[in-house]
């Protein structure tokens, strides 16, 4: 081996395991929904289904929102995600007649939304409308769901908060209520993060108190990643409420603070903080607060026993990881957090190559590995479509670039192993995975199948786009190559040299052997039987390639035959992303989603997300 080629092995990164899933948090919020109350404004909660075994299974359900039309919830549903598979999920709103936890079969359907999670990890935000039964629009109504990734941060801090003498909303009406004349204020309190951008999000809404202005409220747990993106300094504010049954709520006082002061008072024992209405002080020459909130408790789910420590230097680890790469055993990467899908931030560039060699068969016969029967698709289009439809939830605009290899091809009928198989040179790409099917069958009758079996042309060709990702210095990019093919390669020197080259770039091949071919000598090009080297010896700075005989999966279903395929993506993406040391793109950034009601004016506001994948 050279000393260059050594220097090169040297500065592969570390192996950093696939995780088996993502822990993903789903905030929602809808807004213009259907009035079903009469007197008063709908109280809507929303149930989330998942489907499993070709069934509808509920998973959990958020609270209920009183007499809102636009609510934003407080609770947070936890997922375990898998880039790998299709996850369908369903959102069904309904007004609610009773307390959420009574079941909804008495409850007025307000509208439901289907997508998968991988659509809305890809997205970070997904607002769809609402429709009704047979697929009628509700009105207006929409919903947003909003992801968040929370791998690799596990740590989670219960709070407790009280107040004590509180305005009296009630009796501060000009024109009170009969029933208000006998009656103190019905507090709440909402807890926000305020985002790089000055915007808040919701992290949680207590219950309300009622008739009490010195409430003690419920302890409550969140996780750390939603409370302060483990970032102890970020600022949080409360805000306190007189809640209405009307939703015109009335607001008392507000104060901010964050996580970091929390703990240093709360060790301390002065956890409060004056509750303050900027109105009031404005008017009212010796106005001093409007009350005052206190945190009662501050536990970490994580540290049994811990009540009156600070968290700093556990939340930190817990958030950020080991100190030092030695400690972790992985690089020293920001992004690196075992990220599930491909790139953190990054949009996916899909490839696929199909093999038009002789070796398959004239497609016209029966027996063909491209004969289109109409009543079941060819191992070509069983493999397209599994490993296409996960694909696609990962890029902005869904497009494939679709090139074919061995064939001859008009008007010149000359031998190509790069071409566009919509045959337009400049635009290659194909609207979504049915548009490469569509392609795919308009293309056999135009081409003569021919020969020699050599991806290596088409692995140059997309190497080249990652090239010029690559240059950029960002993390907004990354390539995948689906290749289908029928044998071996025929000159597997030079598709070494491409894999090889291409390891260095933002890059994953995924090889699918189609037929009943010996691809015995195929398992040298994937790398899990040792580091694949050029016909120099250079070694491969990362494994990139994963080679899936189709035969071995023929029986099983496309969502297993998608999880088989995709498998080591995830960490081929991890593993480029510590080694170029890059920051993923949108990092820290925002996206906007709908927010809160304050005194029964509807809003919005932007919403934090740092999801795994993101779509510009």
């Amino acid at each position: 081996m050279s000393a260059g080629s050594e220097r090169r092995a040297a500065a592969a990164p570390r192996a950093v395991p696939a995780p088996r899933a993502s822990r993903v948090e789903l905030r929602l919020s809808c807004r213009h929904l259907l009035d079903r109350d009469p007197l008063t404004k709908s109280d809507p909660s929303v149930l989330l289904l998942l489907r499993s075994q070709n069934q509808w299974v509920q998973v959990d359900r958020t609270e209920v929102v009183r007499s809102s039309l636009h609510p934003v919830f407080s609770k947070v549903f936890t997922l375990d995600y898998y880039f790998e598979e299709v996850q369908k999920l369903r959102f069904e709103v309904y007004d609610t007649r009773g307390p959420s936890d009574l079941g909804y079969q008495d409850d007025d359907f307000l509208g439901g939304m289907e997508c998968t999670l991988g659509q809305i990890v890809a997205q970070k935000k997904v607002t769809r409308a609402l429709l009704l039964r047979f697929g009628r629009n509700a009105g207006k109504s929409t919903i947003t769901v909003t992801a968040e990734d929370i791998s690799g941060n596990n740590g989670y801090v219960e709070l407790s908060f009280r107040a004590r003498k509180l305005d009296d909303k009630d009796q501060a009406q000009p024109l009170p209520l009969l029933q208000d004349l006998f009656s103190k204020s019905d507090p709440f309190l909402e807890l926000y993060r305020v985002n790089d951008d000055g915007s808040e999000q919701l992290v949680y809404r207590t219950e309300v108190v009622k008739d009490n202005l010195s409430p003690v409220w419920e302890p409550f747990k969140v996780s750390l990643n939603n409370l302060c993106s483990c970032e102890e300094t970020r600022p949080l504010k409360c805000l306190v409420w007189d809640h209405d049954s009307r939703g015109k709520h009335d607001f008392i006082g507000e104060f901010s603070t964050t996580f970091e002061e929390m703990q240093k008072a709360f060790g301390e024992d002065q956890a409060q903080w004056d509750c303050v209405n900027a109105k009031y002080r404005q008017k009212k020459r010796n106005y001093k607060n409007s009350g005052v909130v206190i945190l009662a408790d501050l536990k970490g789910s994580l540290f049994p026993g811990l009540h009156h420590g600070r968290l700093s230097d556990s939340l930190h680890r817990e958030c950020t990881g080991p100190s030092t790469p030695a400690e972790s055993g992985r690089p020293a990467h920001p992004g690196c957090n075992s990220e599930p899908g491909p790139g953190p931030g990054a949009d996916v560039q899909k490839w696929v190559a199909i093999d038009f060699t002789a070796s398959n068969g004239d497609p016209r016969n029966s027996c063909s590995l491209h004969y289109i029967n109409p009543f079941q698709p060819n191992e070509y289009l069983q493999a397209l479509v599994a490993v296409g439809e996960i694909c696609q939830d990962y890029d902005s605009d869904k497009r494939f670039s679709a090139l074919g290899f061995g064939a001859r091809i008009p008007p010149k009928y000359e031998v190509s192993h790069d071409f566009a198989i919509n045959f337009n040179p400049e635009d290659d790409e194909c609207e979504g995975i049915q548009g490469v099917v569509e392609a795919y069958r308009n293309c056999l009758p135009r081409v003569q199948l021919y020969g020699p079996t050599n991806v290596a042309p088409v692995i140059s060709k997309v190497a080249r786009m990652a090239a010029a990702e690559k240059s950029t210095g960002e993390a907004s990019q990354y390539y995948i190559l689906l290749v289908l093919t029928d044998g071996v390669v025929t000159n597997m020197a030079d598709a070494r040299e491409a894999i090889v080259r291409a390891s260095y770039l933002p890059m994953s091949i995924i090889i699918v052997g189609v037929g009943n071919a010996d691809f015995t000598d195929m398992q040298t090009l994937d790398g899990d039987e040792g580091v694949l080297r050029s016909p120099r010896g250079e070694p491969a700075l990362r494994d990139i390639v994963q080679f899936v005989p189709f035969r071995e999966l023929k029986s099983a279903s496309p969502a297993a035959l998608a999880k088989c395929v995709l498998a080591e993506v995830p960490r081929q993406v991890v593993e480029y992303f510590s080694y170029r040391e890059l920051p993923p793109r949108g990092l820290g950034t925002h996206t906007h989603d709908a927010g809160p009601e304050r005194a029964g004016q509807p809003g919005v506001r932007p919403v934090s997300v740092s999801s795994t994948l993101g779509v510009p």
